[in-house]
């Protein structure tokens, strides 16, 4: 080899390897150089915050310190809501920003604490509110700091869609706003339980409080058909009545609910029997319970059983045992005569 050749290809050597570091260097992940992550600054952690109605139109404002990714971006930032202690499994997002802070109103902070997260009307509850920071879909999303937040939401009414019952046991009424089922997603899927006083009661399913639009269930088959036959139930009792218009589906279930649980003389081995009080349209029950738990149960069986997700006094199909904290003669009644079903519980 020509010695002369030796510094030319030691140079390119060197040339060479200069270009893979600064090309190592070029493309690292822009999140591996945070500098800073976005603080809420207002309102102040731990802060007590009361909503009115009267009060619905004024502002509502988050306010933070922007997040420094190490690189100049275009950074979106969402506000988020969640019960306290649910580490944001099902987080609301009150709403997006591009700049270090969110104009809102109470009436939209309200209906997402009242409605979505279903926090109970003036009641003070603990929530907990972040930021969730991003830049591109490249770049995972940062997240600030929760603050927590002790917030008493006001009852607001929700209209939901609702169907029609007219049938033989109230007059053959379609206006009768007593007796509707609702459809609580407002997904045409429609559920709600009522009581028909006498055997063998026949029933209809109107749109509106006329016979304009109604269904019937021609051969008893479980399909509805417009202008179809009457409907018939069986023995006397509350039925769950469940109709789907997407597919024009329908079924009904004769129910008899109980109480069950650690909480109750029997444990979980069998239920302790409500009675159906007609008049107040609730199930309610009076005994002595111990701590533990309790859920709601039809028919003695695990098939249709309603228990608390979150402790908010509504109910939800398979949800969270319901604790009780102290032994004690209680109260316990299950209302379910509207589109949430609710329960309350009283130490006599």
């Amino acid at each position: 080899m020509n010695i002369r050749l030796l510094p030319l290809m030691a140079a390119l050597l060197l040339f060479a390897m200069s270009g893979c570091e600064k090309q190592g260097d070029f493309n690292p992940s822009p999140a591996l150089r945070l500098r800073a992550r976005p603080v809420i600054t207002a309102p102040a952690n731990g802060s007590s915050i009361e909503l009115k109605a009267s009060q619905a139109s004024n502002p509502f404002v988050v306010t933070w310190t922007p997040a420094d990714f190490g690189f100049q971006a275009a950074v979106t930032y969402s506000v988020e809501i969640a019960r306290a202690g649910t580490k944001f499994k099902d987080p609301v997002v009150l709403g997006t920003s591009n700049g270090t802070s969110l104009a809102s109103t109470v009436e939209k902070f309200n209906t997402a604490l009242f409605t979505t997260l279903e926090l109970p009307g003036e009641e003070p509850s603990n929530i907990e509110m972040r930021l969730a920071a991003s830049v591109n879909p490249n770049v995972d999303v940062v997240y600030s700091d929760p603050i927590t937040l002790r917030v008493t939401p006001y009852t607001i009414v929700i209209v939901y869609p609702q169907l029609q019952v007219p049938g033989s046991y109230q007059g053959w009424n379609p206006a009768d706003n007593n007796t509707v089922i609702f459809s609580a997603k407002s997904n045409n899927r429609y559920e709600g339980y009522i009581y028909f006083k006498d055997n063998n009661t026949e029933y209809k399913y109107t749109v509106g409080p006329s016979w304009a639009e109604n269904y019937g269930d021609n051969g008893g088959d479980g399909t509805l058909e417009r202008d179809g036959a009457n409907i018939k139930a069986g023995p006397a009792g509350v039925y769950r009545l469940r109709v789907n218009l997407n597919d024009k589906t329908h079924d009904n279930l004769r129910t008899v609910w109980g109480l069950i649980g650690s909480a109750t003389p029997n444990g979980w081995n069998s239920d302790q029997d409500m009675t159906f009080d007609p008049v107040a349209n609730k199930w309610t029950i009076t005994l002595n319970l111990v701590a533990g738990e309790i859920k709601f149960r039809a028919n003695d069986d695990w098939g249709v059983n309603l228990g608390d997700d979150g402790l908010n006094k509504s109910l939800e199909y398979n949800g969270a045992n319901i604790p009780i904290a102290a032994a004690g003669n209680y109260t316990i009644d299950l209302i379910l005569n509207r589109a949430i079903y609710t329960y309350t519980i009283k130490k006599n």
